[in-house]
């Protein structure tokens, strides 16, 4: 079973392991958040993913669009332990994005990805996204010009 929660502590050093692990995914060479400004920012929105009642990772949820009495959209993030790749994402993604739209109210998802993270791709082409663009030297990454590719799914 596939269930979202809010972050407790008990779920903090898993989360800061996998952010480690994986922030290259994560991150551009400007960022200065640290992970715990990142879970602040983004509360109630940050959400730990749970396989049963084993961590398989984290999602959240920024740069909001909306008002005080409605969201239009709002940027996803998300970061899966790697013994979960594969149809558990697949089917996470799917959750998900059935919970923004339908629990929290948002009418467009996005996301934002580097070319060369094809999974993440592949996982947002299955929960029903498209290619809306390619922002050619969006960031710089690595010390280099980075392109981004913007994918959404609207309600």
């Amino acid at each position: 079973m596939i269930n979202f929660i809010r972050i407790t502590p008990q779920y903090l050093p898993h989360i800061c392991h996998l952010y480690e692990r994986f922030k290259k995914f994560l991150e551009d060479d400007y960022n200065e958040d640290t992970l715990a400004g990142i879970i602040q920012r983004t509360y109630p929105f940050f959400h730990v993913i749970l396989s049963d009642s084993s961590f398989a990772g984290f999602v959240y949820l920024e740069n909001l669009r909306g008002n005080s009495r409605e969201y239009h959209s709002a940027e996803l993030v998300t970061c899966i332990h790697p013994l979960y790749w594969g149809d558990f994402t697949k089917q996470a993604a799917r959750i998900y994005i059935q919970k923004c739209f339908e629990e929290f109210g948002f009418k467009k998802i996005k996301a934002l990805v580097y070319p060369d993270n094809y999974r993440v791709k592949n996982i947002l082409e299955f929960a029903g996204f498209k290619k809306e663009a390619k922002l050619k030297s969006e960031t710089k990454r690595f010390g280099k010009n980075q392109d981004i590719e913007l994918y959404s799914i609207v309600r």
